[in-house]
């Protein structure tokens, strides 16, 4: 009897490339340089610290394509590099006040964010349009949960208040939701279309 070698499963999008160790370092690496000139992509509101940048959706597409942990290690590896003074926060700033300042809470959930949209990814969900898409928006609602919290107690002010008073959501979360469903929304359609194209 003939034994049947089984063809590797397609985990993730990076699965595609052969495995090995330098494509995993490649691409790790690669995703953490892309989310730095992400956040080059840079407007100040003026009323808020947190600007509107372009890492979000950096991030989220690094946990669907390299999955949980090595999505994961690339939004760390970009922390850890803004913080030891390459300029890779959003206006070239750096250093270990800016990684554990007022927008801390975001830099952070990107590594949750990209665990989490790698680990849906894993189990297939981005191998779909409806289920993609919410894979994509719960790495998002990580980023805001993580970013809005360490925000009200950096700036000492309420989660939540009521219109036109100091909030976090008001500062770290309403000027930002059209921009990121767009990007949410982008992020996965893309990724159901890779998979097509890929034939796997």
């Amino acid at each position: 009897m003939t034994a049947i070698t089984a063809l590797p499963q397609r985990v993730t999008l990076l699965d595609i490339i052969p495995r090995s160790r330098v494509r995993d370092v490649v691409a790790v690496f690669g995703f953490a340089l892309a989310t730095a000139g992400a956040a080059q992509i840079s407007i100040p509101l003026g009323f808020t610290p947190v600007p509107i940048t372009g890492q979000t959706f950096t991030v989220l597409l690094a946990g669907g394509a390299l999955g949980a942990n090595r999505g994961a290690i690339s939004q760390f590896l970009y922390l850890f590099m803004g913080a030891v003074g390459l300029p890779f926060y959003a206006d070239g700033a750096s250093g270990w006040d800016v990684a554990t300042g007022s927008t801390a809470g975001y830099l952070f959930g990107f590594i949750v964010a990209a665990y989490l949209v790698g680990r849906l990814a894993e189990k297939g969900q981005d191998r779909r349009l409806g289920t993609s898409i919410p894979a994509i928006l719960a790495g998002t609602v990580v980023i805001y949960v993580m970013g809005a919290s360490w925000l009200a107690m950096e700036l000492n002010i309420p989660l939540t208040a009521g219109i036109g008073e100091p909030s976090a959501i008001a500062y770290g979360v309403a000027p930002f939701l059209v921009g990121d469903f767009i990007k949410a929304i982008l992020a996965g359609v893309l990724f159901p279309a890779a998979w097509r194209l890929s034939n796997q």
